[in-house]
């Protein structure tokens, strides 16, 4: 069994361990806790204490889903609790998908060395992951020519599509400045 020492060091708040055992704070007790409570124990930092209340509150909801009592933490039922890996909070969202790829990538392939194609491809995926980085976006996969972007992930905002829309044509404006670059090597990427 961990002692509440050991759960504070899993925290990364140790430095409160020897103040716990000073106020005789022990699982039985821990739930019961208030934010007033850790001020007056010494846990100065409003950060601190709210990390600490949050981990007391997960642990009382594993206690609650076995019908115990959230302000009565058990020995064990902490033990089961902190044994028992953290269940990720589901949630509903909408994201915005984008899919970009170069038209015409197999014609003009075709007519370029492989350090050429390779140099136009690699300009065109980091121009187009640079416009959905700064639009807000997840560049979630490279392939090739092509890549796929996320928006709404991992944090979603209201304006999701829009950063989407504003990010496609960044990539059209990279775009026609790395055919302007090309132009005289005749490589140009549509």
């Amino acid at each position: 069994m961990r002692g509440v020492d050991d759960w504070l060091k899993s925290l990364g708040l140790g430095e409160y361990a020897q103040r716990f055992v000073e106020n005789d704070i022990d699982w039985t007790i821990l739930g019961e806790l208030t934010d007033e409570d850790l001020k007056d124990i010494g846990v100065a930092s409003l950060g601190h204490r709210r990390k600490l209340l949050r981990a007391i509150a997960d642990i009382g909801k594993a206690a609650d889903r076995r019908g115990a009592a959230p302000t009565a933490l058990t020995a064990t039922s902490v033990a089961q609790a902190l044994s028992r890996p953290a269940e990720p909070a589901s949630e509903r969202r909408y994201l915005t998908v984008m899919f970009c790829d170069l038209v015409g990538s197999t014609e003009i392939a075709a007519g370029l060395d492989a350090e050429e194609w390779r140099d136009i491809v690699d300009a065109y995926v980091d121009a187009a992951s640079a416009a959905v980085t700064e639009m807000g976006g997840h560049v979630a996969k490279k392939l090739g020519d092509e890549l796929m972007a996320l928006f709404g992930y991992p944090v979603a905002q209201e304006n999701d599509t829009e950063r989407a829309a504003r990010a496609a044509l960044a990539i059209q404006a990279a775009l026609a400045e790395i055919n302007r670059k090309n132009a005289a090597a005749q490589q140009t990427p549509r």
